[in-house]
């Protein structure tokens, strides 16, 4: 398989010249299970490691290799090859790391595309949509919204549905499709371009394995049928995986996410509550929390029926969200340094008591 097929261009070359790498092989981590990673070179499919200098060297989960990265190896059989290095990444789609606190989870590298995944069932929800588009926007990655399932509603709920995603997100591309039956898979299909990196996301059950299954035209994913009980679709998706497609294309796979936690998204909002910011400009006040202030701009537009009032709310628990996020991250790095300190001193001391 040639390297350009799993994405590699100009750009991504000028990466590994930079910082030395003319004597190793490239390749692309499609999957990683517990620090093993499989990765697609131009030699074939190899196992691989990490070195212990990388892993002794990483601060963080964020400085190990992630699925979508490309990482520089070396192999030593025909099977199993150790990693030296992680090319820069061109974008990092990221969230806050579930039950961690001011820890951040990558969930794929390296994406130029994001398909948001929607079902027209009792999952549908846009406060959440938003907040995927933030963590797209924020990562500089393009999104484009699936509703999936829509053979499932009539074409009165569907124009609902539709009109109702169109309002709340501003300016993003809304596509009906029916994984299951076909219906609307060529519009997709037309979008997916050869060397592009396409990276699904949504909540577990709206079909994203069905919709990889459908585009590859091959049972590649593990799926199940609607629940009888809870008429919802069933998790299945354990990992995060690479597709290659026939026609071109690299599609990213993941599993449902019960929470979207926000992360460092700060530059995400300006586009995805582009309409709220720019109302924002003719507050009273420069800083102005939009949430009590006379002369706020924003709460008359929300008072006023110009902007939507679910919008407007979902900003400010995002928003509270982000500003908590950060104020975690600071203090971890006030007690990382404290002890840093502390452990200089007990050096100090115990030299200086020789």
């Amino acid at each position: 398989m040639k390297l350009e097929t799993l994405g590699y261009n100009d750009k991504i070359q000028s990466l590994g010249l930079e910082i030395g790498l003319d004597d190793f092989e490239i390749g692309r981590v499609v999957t990683e299970h517990k620090e093993r990673y499989l990765v697609l070179t131009e030699k074939g499919e190899f196992e691989a490691e990490i070195t212990g200098n990388l892993r002794y060297t990483a601060s963080s989960r964020a400085d190990f290799p992630a699925v979508g990265d490309w990482v520089a190896l070396m192999i030593y059989d025909s099977n199993n090859a150790i990693i030296h290095k992680i090319l820069p990444r061109y974008s990092v789609l990221s969230r806050k790391a579930v039950g961690v606190s001011g820890d951040v989870q990558i969930i794929a590298t390296n994406i130029d595309y994001a398909f948001i995944v929607l079902s027209v069932d009792n999952d549908f929800s846009v406060n959440r949509t938003q907040r995927y588009l933030t963590l797209c926007h924020a990562s500089h990655i393009q999104p484009i919204i699936i509703l999936n399932k829509v053979d499932l509603v009539t074409e009165a709920k569907l124009s609902e549905l539709m009109e109702l995603l169109k309002t709340r997100l501003e300016r993003i591309p809304v596509l009906g499709v029916s994984a299951s039956t076909s219906k609307g898979l060529e519009n997709i299909k037309e979008m997916i371009q050869v060397g592009n990196t396409y990276c699904l996301l949504g909540s577990s059950g709206v079909g994203k394995s069905t919709l990889v299954n459908a585009l590859s035209h091959k049972p590649l994913m593990e799926t199940r049928e609607v629940s009888g009980s809870s008429k919802k679709g069933q998790h299945t998706t354990t990992h995060r995986e690479l597709v290659v497609l026939e026609k071109g294309g690299i599609l990213i796979d993941n599993p449902g996410m019960r929470e979207v936690g926000l992360a460092n998204v700060s530059d995400g909002f300006d586009k995805t509550f582009g309409s709220l910011l720019e109302l924002a400009v003719d507050c009273q006040f420069k800083d102005c929390s939009h949430t009590v202030e006379k002369g706020c701009a924003v709460i008359q537009a929300v008072e006023r029926g110009k902007l939507d009032r679910s919008s407007y709310e979902n900003y400010l628990k995002m928003k509270r969200e982000q500003v908590h996020f950060e104020s975690t991250v600071a203090e971890k790095r006030k007690k990382d340094k404290d002890f840093g300190k502390m452990v200089k001193q007990f050096k100090r001391i115990k030299k200086s008591n020789k």
